[in-house]
């Protein structure tokens, strides 16, 4: 049974002391020179992840070729215009709040813990958070400080993505990556989520040795923490299958704890549960799933009758964790990385224990380019409606090809919130094009 970080009151109602999301003081908490056990603000940095999942979600997947928005002005998902901003409320403005709440949370235990599982942990949530912010905006903000200055607003301009990545999210995940145990405890942040989230930050950034090296020592080293491929696809999914064995790191959701997104959550998006997609499966998923007969996983992730995905299915809905990391995730990335490192019998080797479990034979690719197309098919199909879609096209370059049109990169990002950009006076600036 799955573990729900417990919070106090206080740290629920942790708020902003001034209008931009980055200069927030919990005031309902002793200050932090009084605390001695941080427990509960890292705590709060866990808990703020989950405003963040929802909108990545549909992010995702509702922006590339999966799934789409059915009502106006929702379908501007689907439209590659300056109009998508007025999506803020629902979607870029909760993530972005909720990332820079966990980032304040997790500066103070870093700065202030005497306890190194805690900063490491605190760390690895840091880099997660700054990694799914560069994603999704490019060039973002960022404030290592859990007292950021109130009238400096040099802080506010944002920095070079590169920079980002190479100055924070990388460092941090390295320093997790020593802190942090095997074992995996309760589903929170372990070695394993490190290694493996820097893996995929370093195949992001092109840099494939780099990931080579870090997704290999996931592969290695999943028995030890005692990782596995689930049997069955199917029993990766459901609540009554939350922190199974292929999950390396989840954000843990729970019914009983409200959070920062107040709308419709990401399995009533997928599941056709919100008016605004009441069918959201794209044809063009259904015929990934033709072009791959006899695939095991089209049960579990499509369903054609209704047009909706029922990999997350609405028996327990509100209780189903969001998986940010799973071994199947690890082991496809870590095939792409050999393959662009050259060994392409090595990446098959690793692609076709994916191809297995889904009932499928052995990939009939030969040739670095076809191999590179078959993986990234079968990272399609397998990681369908877990929020990936969109950012794998972005980083292979496939947004065209994919989506069938040519899309101005610009919209490659999503828009900064208006409201960050107004309460700054446009210090926070927004991304072209929008």
């Amino acid at each position: 049974m799955k573990t729900v970080y417990k919070l106090t009151l206080g740290l629920l109602l942790l708020s902003m002391a001034c209008e931009n999301d980055l200069d927030q003081v919990p005031p309902n908490i002793a200050s932090a020179d009084s605390l001695e056990d941080f427990t509960g603000v890292l705590n709060a940095a866990y808990f703020y992840q989950l405003g963040s999942v929802t909108p990545m979600a549909v992010m995702g997947d509702f922006r590339a070729d999966n799934a789409f928005m059915f009502e106006a002005p929702f379908t501007e998902f689907d439209e590659f215009d300056a109009d998508l901003p007025a999506m803020e409320d629902q979607f870029f403005g909760p993530f972005y709040t909720a990332l820079y709440k966990s980032i304040l949370s997790a500066n103070n235990v870093i700065e202030n813990s005497s306890d190194n599982t805690d900063i490491g942990e605190a760390k690895f949530l840091r880099a997660l958070s700054y990694f799914k912010l560069v994603q999704v905006f490019g060039d973002v903000t960022v404030n290592l400080s859990s007292a950021p200055p109130t009238n400096d607003s040099s802080i506010l301009v944002r920095q070079p993505a590169a920079d980002v990545y190479n100055n924070v999210i990388i460092p941090d995940l390295q320093d997790a990556i020593s802190a942090l145990g095997v074992e995996i405890v309760n589903g929170r942040a372990s070695r394993l989520a490190a290694q493996g989230i820097l893996g995929k930050v370093y195949v992001h950034l092109g840099n494939f040795v780099e990931a080579e090296a870090q997704l290999a020592s996931v592969v290695s080293g999943a028995a030890a923490a005692n990782i596995e491929l689930q049997t069955d696809f199917a029993t990766i999914f459901g609540v009554d299958n939350d922190l199974n064995s292929e999950i390396i790191f989840a954000t843990q959701v729970s019914s009983s704890i409200v959070d920062e997104y107040g709308f419709s959550e990401f399995w009533s998006w997928s599941g056709g549960l919100d008016t605004k997609s009441l069918m959201p499966l794209d044809a063009d998923l259904v015929a990934a799933f033709d072009a791959s007969p006899g695939d095991l996983r089209r049960a579990v992730t499509i369903d054609e009758a209704l047009m909706a995905s029922p990999k997350f299915p609405q028996t327990g809905g509100p209780d189903h964790d969001w998986i940010e990391l799973r071994l199947a995730d690890v082991i496809l990335l870590f095939a792409e990385a050999l393959n662009e490192n050259g060994d392409t019998s090595g990446a098959l080797t690793e692609l076709n224990k994916i191809r297995a479990r889904a009932g499928l034979a052995n990939s009939t690719a030969t040739t670095q380019a076809e191999v590179r197309q078959s993986i990234q098919d079968e990272r399609r199909l397998e990681l369908a409606f877990e929020g990936q879609r969109w950012f794998d096209l972005v980083r292979t370059g496939t947004v065209d090809a994919e989506m069938g049109q040519a899309v101005n990169p610009n919209y490659h990002l999503f828009p900064v919130p208006i409201s960050e950009v107004l309460a700054t006076g446009g210090v926070i600036t927004q991304n072209p094009g929008y």
